[in-house]
């Protein structure tokens, strides 16, 4: 079984994908955390990520990289934001995407465009999504824990230039897959989301079988 879980930043897609994965015993893959990388992997050596060619040559980071804490930083995010608009660097990652979908017993990914092109014939597709103001307040809350000083203003205005980028690139834009069940936690905590994502999960399975 393929389960597709993608949506915008700070949506909770990342939280529900991981209990889904532990849920029905599956493999999880953040794909986010390669354009993460490869934003990264720029800045350690002083490139450009608007540049395309500069972009691409930094998808061949080391692996070890995918568990530096500094992937996760609200900066690397905005990196990462930037070097997905590229072509050429989500060709590069596209193979190691779908090898990791393909695997016998199925998979969970979660990211921006795991149900349009990534999967497109997951056995389920989910499109989590939520206010700006919503997440800008659990992304506020992340970044607070982890020591990071930012004001809700200066995220939300992050998370909307994100959403722009994301939305109107030319190669895989964020968009909600037509046979995608979308699911907005902007009212529901976590444990009501991962709940909500479980029981969508099992219906849509009901259906098809």
């Amino acid at each position: 079984m393929i389960i597709a879980v993608d949506g915008p930043t700070a949506s909770g897609k990342g939280t529900i994908a991981k209990a889904l994965a532990q849920h029905f015993g599956l493999p999880h893959l953040d794909t986010g955390l390669l354009y993460r990388a490869v934003g990264y992997q720029v800045f350690l050596y002083d490139g450009a990520p608007d540049d395309p060619v500069e972009a691409r040559a930094a998808t061949t980071f080391p692996n070890e990289l995918l568990g530096h804490p500094e992937l996760r930083s609200e900066a690397t995010g905005g990196l990462a934001s930037r070097v997905s608009v590229h072509p050429g660097v989500r060709k590069a990652l596209l193979e190691r995407q779908q090898a990791f979908a393909g695997q016998p017993g199925g998979a969970v990914l979660d990211g921006r465009d795991i149900g349009t092109v990534i999967a497109p014939n997951a056995d389920v597709k989910l499109f989590v999504t939520a206010s700006v103001e919503a997440r800008a307040k659990r992304r506020w809350q992340e970044m607070r824990d982890r020591g990071e000083s930012h004001t809700l203003l200066e995220i939300e205005d992050d998370l909307r230039r994100r959403d722009e980028r994301d939305r109107n690139r030319a190669a895989a834009p964020l968009t909600v897959a037509p046979d995608a069940l979308v699911l907005d936690t902007t009212a529901l905590d976590k444990d009501a989301s991962i709940a909500a994502a479980i029981e969508a999960v099992r219906e849509a399975m009901g259906k098809t079988s």
